[in-house]
């Protein structure tokens, strides 16, 4: 990684102590090596450099593509090895970005939502992280969120909202005997977004809490 990825990750620190009351849960259940997909909610812009500081691995983003029209945030995102994606199409070459950077063992995080929730609550999620993982073969590492919705404006500066992430154990999808078909794929991204929504609290899980009901 070059050199600003690690002066950028210690402001990003630095901002965070003095601007929030972080708490990390479940660090241990992160994998210290080898391929991982990460998959988290999303409602701020300000998850990115929360989960490079609290993850404890060098991880790469699969961000949407609009993000990359900007030439400064186009530049830094290329040159941390973060690549776009079509959101709402099968971008193949995405795809492939993606299966490539688990091939090299690293950690790949995606946002299953595809966009950032504007009321804190879990969105339907897009299929690309249940397609991703199932010819990838690799685990998925759930990861719950809260609290940033709150950095906004200028007054949450002075209240240093509690922000939380959860992480959850890694776990892998079933694997399908022959081609992925539509229902098999909405099945194991429902089960993605289940895992994210059991660690977050009850007002966060959005549409995925009747799921939850379901098995308690």
């Amino acid at each position: 990684m070059p050199w600003f990825y690690w002066v950028g990750k210690l402001i990003a620190r630095m901002l965070f102590l003095l601007l929030t009351h972080r708490r990390v849960r479940g660090r241990e259940c992160v994998p210290g090596e080898g391929p991982v997909i990460i998959v988290a909610n999303h409602m701020n812009l300000a998850d990115i450099p929360l989960l490079v500081i609290s993850l404890g691995r060098i991880a790469i983003f699969m961000a949407k593509k609009e993000l990359f029209y900007s030439r400064i945030a186009g530049y830094f995102l290329r040159r941390l090895g973060s690549f776009a994606v079509h959101r709402g199409q099968l971008d193949r070459k995405a795809l492939r970005q993606a299966m490539q950077v688990l091939a090299n063992g690293s950690a790949l995080v995606v946002f299953p939502e595809g966009m950032r929730s504007k009321n804190a609550q879990l969105r339907p999620a897009f299929s690309g992280p249940a397609l991703i993982a199932v010819r990838s073969g690799a685990p998925l590492l759930p990861v719950g969120i809260t609290g940033t919705e709150k950095i906004k404006g200028m007054a949450w500066i002075l209240q240093r909202p509690e922000v939380t992430v959860n992480v959850g154990h890694p776990f892998y999808l079933p694997p399908v005997n022959g081609r992925l078909t539509r229902a098999e794929l909405a099945e194991r991204t429902n089960s993605i977004m289940q895992h994210i929504a059991v660690l977050l609290p009850p007002e966060y899980q959005g549409s995925y809490a009747k799921g939850i009901e379901r098995k308690t």
